[in-house]
C-alpha cells in the first residue's frame, strides 16, 4: 500500500506508478505521518492532490527568490551579521557592511594597490607607502635581533673554544709531566737519592735496621765517589753452570751456544723500576772485560761501573759527537737523573769505547700470531757462524746481545736448539734477583730453574725488537769516521721509537 506524497491518497501499484509520471510521489503508508512537499518539507496545506501539485510545480519553477529549497541545504552567510543573504551575498555585503570593506563600490572602476610583501589590497598609493615602511621598519627590527644573538652565539662559541683548549694544554702538560716522572726526566733526583728515599722506607716499615741502614749508606756513598759498582746485585758463574748442565742434559737439546764469562746483575734500590738499560750494559761489558780481544779498548774500565758513573761515560760520548739528537732529548745530561736509556745509548757508548757494534732491527713480526722467527733466525747465525765444531755444547767467544723492546731491556746470553729444530733463546733479565739465579748455581739442578732464562718464539710478541750486537774492535780513524757518518745519519735517515722516549737511528741500522 502506496500513499501519493503530495496529496496523501492511497495509490494501487498501477497508480502509483501513472502518478509517478505525473510528478506524484508515493511513500509508505503510514497513518501518522502527515504529506509533506517532498521539496520544501512544509506539511500540512491544500488536502487535494490538484491544489498540491499546483503548489510544487510553482515551488520549482517559480521565479527567482519564489523557488522552495531542498530542506537540507543552507543559505551562505554574511561574515559580519551571519544573516542568511543567499545568492545576493556579495550585494548585501557592500549595502550593508560597504563602511568596512572601503569605499570602492563594485563595479566603480578605481584601481586597487596590492602589497608586494603580504599581498593586501589597498586602496591609494599612500596607503600602499605607508605598508609597506611598516613592513621594512619590522624587517630592520627583526635582523637587528638577529644580528645580535649571532654575536652572542659568536661568542659563547669562542668562550667554549677556549676553554677546551685551555683544558686539553692542560691535560698535555700533566701528561708530559707523567712521562717525564715515569722516565726520570723530572728532576727528582737519581740513583742517590732513591737509594736513601727507599732505605729509610724499609727502616720505617720495620724491614732494615738503622745499622745496616748507615753501613749500606757508607757503601753506596764509597761506591759513587770510585765510580764502581758495589757487586751486591751481581751473580757470578752462572754460563759455567750452564755449560755442565747442559753436557749431562741429553733429552730434547740437540745443540747449546753460550756466550763465556757473563755475570748477572739485577736492580737495586737506587734504580729499580728504570735501570735495565744500564743493568744490561754491565752483563755486556762484564764479558767483554774477560775477552783479550777489547783489553786495549777497555784498558781504562778496569772494573765494572756504577749507573751513576755508566750515566756520565754516555754524556761524554755525546760531547764527542755521538748521537746528537739523542742527547738532545735528554737535554745533554744523565747524571743525578733516573732516565731510561736504551740501545742508541748503548750503541753510543760502546762505539766511544772504540769497540764495533751494530744495531738491528726487527721492526715487525715476521711469523704467525705476533711472532719475530727472523730475531731468533738472526741470533743463531750470530753464535754459530764462525764455529764449525759439531760439539753439542759450544761456549762461543761471541759477546752476549743486548736486546731491547718497548719499557724494557734483557741480554741475550745464548741459544738452544732443540732436537725437532726449534729455536729457544737463553736471556739474562735485570728484573730477576739474585734469590731466583742462584738457584742455577746447584750442583744438582734439575733444570727446572733455566725457566727464567729460557724464552721460546712464542714468549717474544712485542711490535718491535731492537738488538745491539759487539762484532770487533774500532782503530781510532774508524772511530773518528764513525763519528762524522754517525752525524750525517742521523740527519738523513728517520727515527725508530724504542722504549720509553729513546729513539734509534739509521746509521748502523739493519732492517729485518
Amino acid at each position: 500500500m502506496l500513499l501519493c506524497g503530495v496529496c496523501g491518497q492511497t495509490l494501487s501499484p498501477e497508480e502509483a506508478a501513472a502518478a509517478g509520471q505525473r510528478r506524484h510521489h508515493p511513500r509508505p503508508a503510514s497513518p501518522d505521518l502527515p504529506p509533506c512537499c517532498p521539496l520544501c518539507g512544509a506539511t500540512g496545506g491544500p488536502p487535494r492532490c490538484e491544489e498540491r501539485r499546483r503548489h510544487t510545480d510553482t515551488a520549482e519553477l517559480g521565479p527567482p527568490g519564489s523557488r522552495c529549497l531542498p530542506a537540507p541545504e543552507r543559505l551562505p552567510e554574511c561574515p559580519f551579521c551571519e544573516e542568511a543573504a543567499g545568492r545576493e551575498l556579495e550585494a548585501h555585503l557592500w549595502a550593508r557592511h560597504g563602511h568596512v570593506l572601503g569605499d570602492l563600490g563594485p563595479g566603480t572602476g578605481e584601481q586597487l594597490y596590492e602589497c608586494p610583501m603580504c599581498s593586501l589590497t589597498c586602496t591609494s598609493i599612500q596607503i600602499l607607502e605607508e605598508h609597506v615602511d611598516l613592513h621594512l621598519e619590522e624587517n630592520s627590527f627583526l635582523e637587528g635581533g638577529n644580528m645580535r644573538d649571532l654575536e652572542l652565539a659568536q661568542q659563547l662559541q669562542t668562550e667554549e673554544d677556549e676553554r677546551q683548549k685551555s683544558e686539553e694544554e692542560k691535560q698535555e702538560r700533566e701528561e708530559f709531566k707523567k712521562l717525564q716522572r715515569q722516565y726520570g726526566l723530572d728532576n727528582s733526583g737519581g740513583y742517590k737519592q732513591q737509594f736513601l728515599k727507599n732505605m729509610e722506607r724499609e727502616v720505617n716499615r720495620g724491614r732494615m735496621q738503622p745499622f745496616d741502614y748507615h753501613k749500606r749508606k757508607a757503601d753506596m756513598m764509597e761506591s759513587l765517589a770510585f765510580g764502581v759498582d758495589d757487586g751486591k746485585t751481581k751473580t757470578s758463574g752462572i754460563i759455567e753452570a750452564l755449560c755442565k748442565y747442559y753436557q749431562n742434559e741429553n733429552k730434547d737439546v740437540r745443540r747449546v751456544w753460550l756466550s763465556a764469562g757473563v755475570d748477572h746483575f739485577h736492580s737495586s734500590l737506587g734504580d729499580r723500576g728504570w735501570g735495565c738499560g744500564y743493568r744490561n750494559f754491565q752483563m755486556l761489558l762484564s764479558s767483554l772485560l774477560q775477552n783479550s780481544l777489547y783489553n786495549d779498548c777497555l784498558r781504562d774500565t778496569a772494573a765494572i761501573p756504577s749507573i751513576p758513573k755508566i750515566q756520565s761515560m754516555i754524556e761524554d760520548a755525546w760531547r764527542e759527537g755521538f748521537d746528537p739528537h739523542g742527547a738532545s732529548h735528554f737535554n745533554n745530561r744523565l747524571h743525578g737523573s733516573k732516565a731510561w736509556i736504551g740501545a742508541c745509548e748503548i750503541y753510543s757508548l760502546l762505539t766511544s769505547l772504540r769497540i764495533k757494534c751494530q744495531i738491528i732491527d726487527f721492526h715487525k713480526p715476521t711469523g704467525p700470531t705476533g711472532t719475530h722467527p727472523r730475531l731468533f733466525e738472526w741470533v743463531l747465525h750470530y753464535y754459530s757462524a764462525d764455529n764449525g765444531s759439531g760439539a753439542k755444547v759450544v761456549c762461543a767467544s761471541k759477546p752476549p746481545i743486548y736486546l731491547q723492546h718497548e719499557g724494557h731491556s734483557r741480554t741475550i746470553v745464548g741459544i738452544e736448539e732443540k732436537k725437532n729444530k726449534t729455536l729457544c733463546l737463553l736471556l739474562f733479565d735485570p728484573g730477576c734477583p739474585s734469590q731466583e739465579m742462584q738457584k742455577l748455581l746447584e750442583k744438582n739442578s734439575d733444570g727446572t730453574s733455566l725457566r727464567l732464562l729460557r724464552k721460546y718464539l712464542g714468549s717474544l710478541k712485542e711490535k718491535q725488537y731492537q738488538i745491539v750486537a759487539v762484532d770487533g774492535v774500532l782503530t781510532l780513524e774508524e772511530k773518528a769516521v764513525s763519528i762524522s757518518e754517525n752525524s750525517f745519519c742521523l740527519r738523513k735517515f728517520k727515527r725508530i721509537c724504542i722504549s720509553s722516549l729513546m729513539c734509534v737511528y739509521g746509521f748502523m741500522v739493519i732492517f729485518f
